[in-house]
């Protein structure tokens, strides 16, 4: 809070109706000998003109840097009007709406972020409580379990082409409950899942297969196969897709002859700024007859006994309403901040708002694209459609390239050595509405002279 308006006759106005006769008496119980007098290392108090100024210049080394790395998370301009709204004190404090009769406001954005994420991916019901989207593909592996009682292998099949970050934490929240999760291998050629991949596990016994789209690499998978495959395993389907990506593609639940069952992601993508990491926002969405299995919170829309539309939270099978054994997550918020940012930013878009950002999206990239690959030293590493990312092979290691990127206030992209090492030198890099001509044109020639140095050397 930037500004607290009490005044000292407000303070002791507040300490004689508690009764206390100091700020201090508010802290008895704690031992005197753990307090101290002295902070030895801490400057001298700052004015509030100081301390703006000290901010400032802190802040001013971080820069404003180009940014063409994706890789799960992606800078999408934001309008004005998404946070002037979602920090509003109704909105940021509104936390948690126990009492629906109190919450309608905060319930009903819930409702209408559901109804909004339910029409993305084509499936039935929403929830507006996960995380990530790296925990919601956990999640969604949880419930897959669940939801599916004819297994009882609880084995999970990943393609590598699915979010490595991603995958790491799906295994470590799932392996202490059971589930194993294999890996799926891609085809080099296109950068995609191979498609006899799913036909060597026939007559096994498959609990589900995740499907991303686009993939890891910004591919495009041929999910009507992957779909059909994964049906004809006996085993359930999880999607995990980029929300932009949706105003183009296929959504999950039309994917194959029957769908997916449940589609996650992460939804930061929807108004929510890159920030050091954080705060992100999943999302989970499933069949109608997989509801009751979702983890989480879900907002219901009623009437009353006058016909006057009403909001209420339903189907709470969540450790804080019944007992722990019997919950279906220990998720424990429902990440009301920025899901709010996420209905208001898709409610300011529109369809045909977010069609626009992800046909810029794809041109940005494609430009990208060949303006990096125009001179020698780098290359497409795939063919076929993507969207977002592209993966380009350098001549040499991608470390020290994106370390020299970095010196001249470019974020170059993601090196794929770690993850992926098969494929050598690569780089995954990345374009949004975000990017300009001119960003494109100023990376462009940064890399070439880098690569033109490297060479020579």
């Amino acid at each position: 809070m930037p500004y607290i308006p009490h005044t000292a006759e407000d303070v002791r106005a507040m300490l004689g109706r508690i009764g206390a006769h100091s700020t201090a008496a508010l802290f008895d119980e704690i031992p005197p000998g753990l307090g101290v007098d002295t902070l030895p290392g801490v400057p001298p108090a700052l004015s509030e003109m100081e301390i703006t100024r000290l901010a400032m210049e802190r802040a001013s080394r971080d820069g404003r840097p180009l940014n063409f790395v994706g890789a799960g998370a992606y800078e999408h301009h934001i309008p004005a009007p998404v946070w002037a709204l979602a920090t509003r004190g109704e909105f940021y404090s509104a936390y948690t709406p126990y009492q629906a009769e109190a919450s309608q406001g905060t319930l009903q954005v819930m409702y209408e972020y559901q109804s909004m994420i339910a029409a993305l991916t084509g499936l039935d019901a929403s929830n507006a409580s996960l995380y990530d989207g790296a925990s919601a593909l956990a999640e969604a592996c949880l419930m897959a379990v669940r939801a599916h009682r004819r297994s009882r292998s609880a084995r999970i099949l990943v393609p590598r082409t699915v979010n490595p970050v991603w995958r790491r934490v799906a295994r470590a929240i799932t392996e202490g409950q059971g589930l194993v999760l294999e890996e799926l291998p891609w085809c080099p050629q296109s950068g995609t899942t191979a498609t006899e991949a799913l036909a060597a596990h026939a007559g096994e016994d498959i609990t589900a297969v995740v499907i991303q789209q686009p993939n890891f690499f910004g591919q495009l998978e041929d999910v009507d196969a992957l779909t059909r495959q994964a049906r004809a395993l006996g085993a359930l389907v999880i999607a995990v897709a980029n929300p932009v990506a949706l105003a183009l593609l296929k959504p999950p639940g039309e994917w194959g002859d029957g769908g997916a069952d449940i589609a996650c992601g992460e939804a930061q993508p929807l108004g929510i700024p890159l920030s050091s990491g954080g705060p992100y926002l999943g999302f989970m969405a499933t069949r109608m007859e997989h509801v009751r299995q979702m983890p989480g919170r879900i907002a219901g829309r009623t009437v009353d006994q006058a016909g006057r539309p009403g909001y209420t939270l339903t189907l709470q099978a969540r450790e804080q309403h019944i007992r722990r054994g019997k919950a279906t997550s220990n998720i424990c918020t429902n990440q009301g901040l920025l899901m709010t940012a996420a209905t208001i930013h898709l409610s300011l878009l529109g369809p045909a708002g977010l069609t626009r950002v992800a046909e810029a999206c794809v041109a940005r990239s494609r430009e990208l694209v060949a303006a990096l690959t125009a001179s020698a030293g780098a290359r497409t590493v795939f063919a076929g459609p993507r969207f977002h990312e592209a993966v380009l092979g350098l001549e040499v290691p991608v470390a020290p390239v994106l370390e020299a990127l970095a010196g001249q206030g470019i974020v170059g992209g993601w090196d794929l050595t770690g993850d992926y090492p098969e494929l050598g030198h690569a780089l995954l890099v990345c374009a949004t509405e975000t990017r300009t001509t001119a960003d494109i044109g100023t990376y462009a020639r940064a890399l070439e002279s880098l690569l033109d140095r490297a060479r020579a050397a």
